[in-house]
């Protein structure tokens, strides 16, 4: 099956999109999200996190969690590249929200067969989820992971989980003896111990996951097989949210350029303002054409999902470093304060970059792609 035009975007994707960014303006402008994660500057600070329930559940009240399931559970069904829509102004807003983690979670688990749906019904209904299958190493290979099943319980350690203290559920890959299994675990489970890890990004927060004797619902024991049909969409998620964040920072940067006085000029005036700020657009323009590429191809092409998703990933790594370089370096010697609101997209954008794996990682699971195994 061939891409369908425009990436397959349809009109109520453009709704979406549309509605999201105005939900945004009206309820959750920067200056807001600064007072929100950034009241505390001292070094020493405990980690944390910081959200607003109320305006999560207004999201849900949208339907918005519920736009990634599938109909016959529930769901709205909606095509991924409606979801990267939507995601992408998540990451314009820096919004603190589990919703880009219970859209990765959803994906796994519509890999699952039956013995998903139930928790994807969960997901529809406004439950928020994340995935914890990273082990200590921080290897992104869906099959290292640091918890194993002994007689039905989990032990073990699950490293750099996103979004862990938003969310009530855990879908756990855990090492048995049929293979990589997958459990939905409840964050109040006994046994689970949820610590919070100090990371430079205020919009996320991550923990670290310790299971001793926690009971989880098994799911199946094909659990590599599900997690490897997720990844490309995992990867195209975020690099939606990394294009959303960059143009933030760009349009941002730009005002402030057109404003700024020097040499009784605007900043904006000079080339060497202007020149590094239109590399910045057109390295988002790269990004998002290759992103809605990814997530049109999961939809229409799944044989190229692999190929197209590290691919936008790998863009937007690159996309987050250049945005938020050329960002704080425009905005002068403010730009390194922790009153400008640049830090905050800086941070998450820094985050973002390796979460899931960086360019030259993507770039060498692509070279293994394209040339083979030799590539690497």
């Amino acid at each position: 099956m061939t891409q369908p035009n425009n990436f397959g975007f349809t009109e109520e994707a453009t709704m979406l999109k549309d509605s999201a960014r105005k939900f945004f303006a009206d309820n959750f402008p920067t200056e807001k999200l600064h007072h929100l994660v950034a009241d505390n500057p001292d070094p020493e600070r405990s980690p944390g996190f910081h959200w607003e329930p109320e305006l999560w559940q207004q999201m849900v009240e949208l339907g918005w969690t519920a736009i990634a399931v599938p109909e016959e559970c529930g769901g709205l069904g909606m095509p991924l590249v409606a979801v990267a829509g939507l995601v992408e102004e998540v990451g314009r807003a820096a919004f603190p929200c589990p919703l880009l983690s219970t859209f990765n979670t959803c994906r796994v688990l519509q890999n699952c067969g039956g013995a998903g749906q139930p928790a994807l019904e969960e997901i529809a209904a406004g439950t928020a989820a994340t995935l914890a299958i990273t082990s200590v190493d921080g290897s992104w290979n869906p099959g290292h992971c640091g918890v194993t099943v002994r007689d039905g319980a989990l032990y073990g350690t699950a490293s750099f989980v996103q979004d862990a203290g938003k969310v009530k559920r855990f879908l756990v890959s855990a090492n048995g003896d049929s293979g990589l299994a997958l459990y939905w675990v409840d964050a109040d489970a006994a046994g689970l111990q949820i610590q919070t890890d100090g990371i430079v990004d205020l919009t996320r927060d991550q923990a670290t996951l310790h299971f001793d004797g926690v009971q989880g619902e098994w799911l199946t024991d094909a659990g590599l097989a599900a997690l490897n049909l997720a990844m490309p969409a995992i990867w195209t998620l975020l690099a939606a949210d990394i294009a959303g964040a960059a143009e933030w920072q760009l349009q941002t940067t730009v005002e402030y350029v057109s404003v700024r006085q020097q040499f009784d000029h605007p900043l904006a005036f000079f080339q060497a303002v202007k020149h590094p700020l239109v590399n910045v657009m057109v390295q988002i323009d790269q990004t998002r054409s290759l992103l809605y590429n990814a997530a049109c191809a999961i939809d229409c092409e799944p044989e190229k999902s692999l190929q197209f998703a590290h691919m936008a990933k790998a863009s937007a790594s690159e996309t987050a470093a250049l945005a938020s370089g050329r960002s704080v370096q425009c905005h002068g010697g403010i730009g390194f304060t922790w009153e400008c609101f640049i830090h905050l997209y800086f941070k998450r954008q820094k985050h973002s970059q390796v979460l899931w794996g960086d360019a030259a990682w993507h770039r060498a699971r692509l070279a293994e792609i394209l040339i083979g195994p030799a590539a690497a």
